[in-house]
């Protein structure tokens, strides 16, 4: 089977190669500079809490910005037009949630975990164990869904070719990422995904600005050449509406549903997002992070809007569906056709910096929830032996998980990565929120709620994705050759969201556990912010 970069004529691996070795080379030196004051767990987990609002909303942007989000969705715009776009909206509404409901709250109430403000106002080792399981489960799949995606796109970028090769590229990003998480801590970390971001927003620009420009700076313009592209007439101009990918049938239009609920509610429950807003010292910048990247965001997708149209104009989408990587080849070959193999280049550096922010990210996230939720606070009781103990137990978790990932990576890289994601979205959507919601608003709620919709929603969203037409019986089934679904939905969100919500109300209202003293503090903290720094000082 031929690659993209071995099977497009103009590519050139090589130079490829060479930007991203020097891409690497500039980051661990980041790293490295970042490390000198790495030394608490405040440092290693939150950066000591010295970043501002623009930094973090900069390094929120890097973090939340996926391979996906550039790739995938340029992709889908490419060849589906408008239901592609819709992935961007869904993505971008998903931040206004983030503000609303959680960025100021849980930096006024949380120390360094997601268990830091459920643990608050009720049992401590319970509901911090299932704070971490939450958190590893999400993290590992998105984790797993980055480490096999960092295998097929590097691959096509740099013409390695066989499952020997793809395995290498897998542990090498593994490896990288692992080396990020226990030199940098969470400050490093940082820094590789403001240098991404900004990468990413540059090398974005500079490719809308070159299509626009083939077509006068006249949008329209544009969408009228990728309709003709498509073939004109109603089938070229099914671009323009709604209904190309998910309007074959009441079912498809559910399935969209359920999933754009998924994107929208899990964004404000994913561990690794939420983590971020303890990096900055106030409540304050907390809400400024969150007004950064919505902004950055809400540009990148506009961004998107033109390069998929741009793809779907100069490329087709036929070539695009054509290549190795289908839809996620359309950015690459939109890049070497505007600008031959410099520009590919650069895009595949932008890539491959994308997935190792992601994956560096979400490694120190689950790597600071065993720590902290499982050793200092479960195992320990609190009574950790030394302050460099619990950060010495999160760089061995780190070691860990890198491992794991690269495994797991190395496993699933011909398994439909889609699942992947769309597994760790409902997860953090039906365990994560409801959860946080209840604790934050809730007076009432209590240990049993936290419990029953934790494990619940996580319960639900395994067992209706496990019985899913996205593992078994259809064309795109992570199971090939059988079918054991009975769920019609592709995404569970639908279902298992709903679900904890109303799992969380049954088991608060059927325990007798409550404390209104502590609600009354946590709420006092929560939307005024006093005693906040005392309460992380601890």
């Amino acid at each position: 089977m031929k690659t993209l970069a071995a099977g497009v004529e103009g590519s050139n691996p090589t130079l490829n190669i060479v930007i991203f070795a020097v891409f690497v080379a500039i980051t661990l030196v980041i790293v490295f500079w970042a490390s000198r004051n790495t030394r608490t767990a405040s440092d290693y987990y939150a950066a000591g809490r010295a970043f501002t609002g623009p930094q973090n909303g900069v390094a929120i942007s890097g973090d939340y910005l996926s391979a996906a989000s550039f790739l995938g969705i340029a992709g889908a715009i490419a060849v589906y037009g408008y239901d592609g776009f819709l992935y961007s909206i869904g993505f971008l509404v998903a931040w206004l949630v983030a503000l609303l409901l959680v960025a100021e709250l849980l930096r006024n109430t949380g120390k360094f975990t997601m268990g830091d403000v459920l643990a608050f106002r009720m049992k401590q080792r319970p509901v911090r164990a299932a704070a971490a399981v939450s958190t590893l489960i999400v993290s590992l799949f998105y984790l797993l869904a980055q480490m096999t995606g960092a295998g097929g796109l590097v691959n096509l970028l740099l013409g390695v070719e066989g499952n020997v090769g793809q395995d290498l590229v897998i542990a090498v990003v593994g490896v990288i990422m692992v080396l990020y998480v226990l030199i940098g801590g969470m400050k490093g970390t940082t820094w590789v995904q403001i240098v991404k971001a900004a990468l990413l927003i540059v090398g974005a620009l500079a490719m809308t600005l070159w299509v626009l420009g083939k077509y006068g700076f006249n949008f329209s313009s544009l969408l009228q050449h990728a309709v003709d592209r498509a073939g004109g007439g109603a089938k070229g101009e099914a671009l323009l509406g709604p209904g190309k990918q998910y309007g074959k049938s009441s079912t498809t239009k559910l399935d969209f549903l359920s999933l754009s609920i998924a994107l929208v509610l899990g964004t404000a429950g994913l561990p690794h997002v939420l983590m971020r807003f303890y990096t900055v010292p106030t409540a304050k910048e907390a809400r400024r992070s969150v007004v950064w990247a919505i902004v950055l965001i809400g540009v990148f997708y506009l961004f998107t809007l033109v390069l998929g149209y741009g793809a779907g104009a100069l490329v087709g989408a036929e070539t695009i569906n054509g290549a190795p990587g289908k839809t996620n080849s359309a950015a690459p070959l939109l890049a070497l056709e505007l600008g031959g193999p410099v520009l590919l280049g650069f895009i595949a550096a932008v890539a491959f910096a994308t997935i190792l922010a992601v994956v560096a990210g979400l490694t120190i996230t689950a790597s600071a929830s065993f720590a902290h939720d499982v050793y200092a606070n479960v195992i320990k009781k609190g009574q950790v032996d030394s302050k460099n103990a619990e950060v010495r137990v999160a760089r061995i978790t780190a070691l860990v998980i890198g491992a794991v990932a690269i495994v797991g990576g190395i496993l699933a890289k011909n398994q439909n990565v889609a699942f992947l994601v769309a597994l760790a979205f409902a997860i953090a959507a039906s365990a994560n929120l409801p959860t946080l919601v209840y604790s934050l608003f809730w007076k009432r709620f209590n240990t049993r709620g936290a419990l029953y919709s934790m494990y619940g929603g996580l319960a639900v969203s395994l067992v209706l994705i496990i019985f899913s037409p996205a593992v078994s019986g259809s064309s795109t089934a992570m199971v090939k050759g059988a079918d054991f679904a009975w769920f019609p939905l592709q995404n569970p969100g639908l279902v298992s969201i709903p679900a904890s919500f109303l799992l969380g109300w049954l088991g608060a209202v059927t325990s007798k556990e409550s404390d209104e003293d502590k609600y009354a503090e946590m709420e006092v903290r929560a939307l005024t912010g006093a005693h906040a720094e005392k309460a992380v000082a601890h």
